[in-house]
């Protein structure tokens, strides 16, 4: 199956709450969507992998999203390696997708960190025709980095309005009842007191009022966004 944009998580559940609203939006804009797991989350304290599994494919169809997979990688073991390149490299060729999403590359649990640099290497030797890995040669177009939730002054490159795909979002993060009932914090988000459901509706209130919108969802972009009508720009300076 060709993808027009694919996620690729450390965990199940990590696409959801850093860039459900933008899949669940663009699977309804007619875009081919698709999610790429590399760990099952068999170290997690709660659930297991086989009940995270479950609450990744309920998910799934919660946000509208054609295609999950999960790479088989370890979980709290996750490394860039040869290895873990070439399996990621796969499921790039498999896919084919036009714009990957990956995590951003500083976080507190290590397998962020490393399921960002993994995904932007095997994006790069994906497109390599002689890499010795199964497929076709193909590297992505673009690669956007997920930057909900940080703590650091990292000023997202443009921000998706997903108030229309807000409530989908949040029905597949619910699908995570192992993790999340009764949470009050996950992954890179931090605890204030408040119930994880409603401190992502507080962030995502926070970045769509960047854009004048209800919810938004963040991303940075290493490279400079072109933009072709300067008079057509959204979001009012004054």
């Amino acid at each position: 199956m060709r993808l027009d944009l694919l996620a690729i998580a450390a965990h199940p559940d990590d696409a959801e709450l850093t860039c459900g609203g933008t899949l669940a939006k663009a699977a309804r804009q007619g875009y081919r969507v698709g999610i790429l797991d590399l760990v099952a989350g068999e170290a997690g304290t709660s659930g297991s992998a086989a009940v995270r599994g479950r609450e990744a494919a309920r998910a799934a169809k919660a946000l509208g999203v054609h295609a999950r997979e999960n790479a088989g990688l370890r979980d709290a073991h996750l490394h860039n390696t040869d290895e873990t390149r070439c399996v990621v490299v796969q499921w790039i060729r498999r896919f084919r997708p036009r714009t990957v999403i990956l995590p951003f590359p500083v976080g507190r649990h290590p397998d962020h960190r490393v399921a960002s640099e993994l995904g932007r290497d095997a994006c790069y030797l994906a497109g390599l025709a002689r890499y010795d890995a199964p497929g076709r040669a193909h590297r992505p177009h673009k690669i956007l980095y997920a930057l909900a939730y940080r703590e650091d002054p990292v000023k997202p490159t443009f921000v998706v309005d997903v108030s229309a795909a807000f409530a989908a979002k949040i029905r597949a993060i619910h699908c995570y009842k192992s993790q999340f009932d009764g949470a009050g914090s996950a992954g890179e988000i931090f605890p204030t007191g408040q119930r994880l459901y409603d401190l992502i509706e507080t962030q995502s209130s926070h970045y769509g009022s960047l854009i004048r919108t209800r919810y938004g969802e963040p991303f940075y972009t290493h490279e400079t966004v072109c933009v072709d009508d300067v008079v057509a720009l959204e979001v009012e300076s004054m």
